[in-house]
């Protein structure tokens, strides 16, 4: 099995913020991540990334707010959107 492209969507909202969304099916993990899922959310305004999700090879999970990295437990595609959307709230209140 190849890697499926599963989500792809990038918009720019009325301020200029842009949210972009990719997520692929992988036929197998990227070290150390034990899910077969790659992806990329991201939130940013200005050249400026406000919030970042991603799994990259020999890295793993982590999310991004601001210039701070953290690590990120992923559970499911469903509950990474949510987690996203959620930051994307709570970083345009502060």
């Amino acid at each position: 099995m190849k890697a499926q492209l599963l989500v792809k969507t990038k918009e720019v909202q009325d301020d200029g913020a842009i949210i972009e969304i990719v997520i692929w099916g992988l036929p197998q993990p990227v070290p150390p991540c034990t899910h077969d899922y790659k992806y990329r959310l991201y939130f940013g305004k200005d050249g400026d990334c406000r919030v970042r999700y991603d799994n990259e090879r020999g890295k793993g999970d982590h999310k991004h707010i601001n210039q701070y990295e953290y690590d990120y437990q992923f559970s499911t595609v469903e509950q990474l959107l949510i987690d996203f959307e959620n930051d994307i709230k709570q970083w345009s209140q502060s």
